[in-house]
């Protein structure tokens, strides 16, 4: 059974949002569902909370789906995704990265 990492953000304040979400379309969405560890990786806006008018504690989700967490390390290690990772972590700020697993 695979891992879901559920990754929530902001962006720096310096970041604007046309310049992230360009770059999460045209690099890092392609470039990590390409990865062979990864069945699927999706990054969502935040758009509100439920039955409020308070403003998120995030900007950004991404889950992305792992079939092997080892093979994940490995490919996460290789030069072409340690440079994904550096862009994204020039751009996002209060970074978490939590891993599940399904109940059942």
């Amino acid at each position: 059974m695979g891992t879901k990492i559920v990754v929530l953000f902001n962006l720096k304040p310096d970041v604007s949002v046309s310049d992230y979400e360009a770059w999460a379309k045209g690099t890092d969405l392609p470039t990590v569902n390409g990865l062979q560890s990864v069945d699927r990786f999706e990054v969502f806006r935040s758009t509100g909370l439920l039955g409020t008018d308070e403003k998120p504690p995030y900007q950004y989700i991404e889950i992305i789906d792992v079939n092997a967490m080892d093979r994940f390390g490995e490919e996460a290690a290789t030069e072409a995704m340690q440079k994904i990772a550096g862009e994204f972590q020039a751009m996002a700020s209060d970074l978490t990265f939590i891993l599940t697993e399904k109940l059942g």
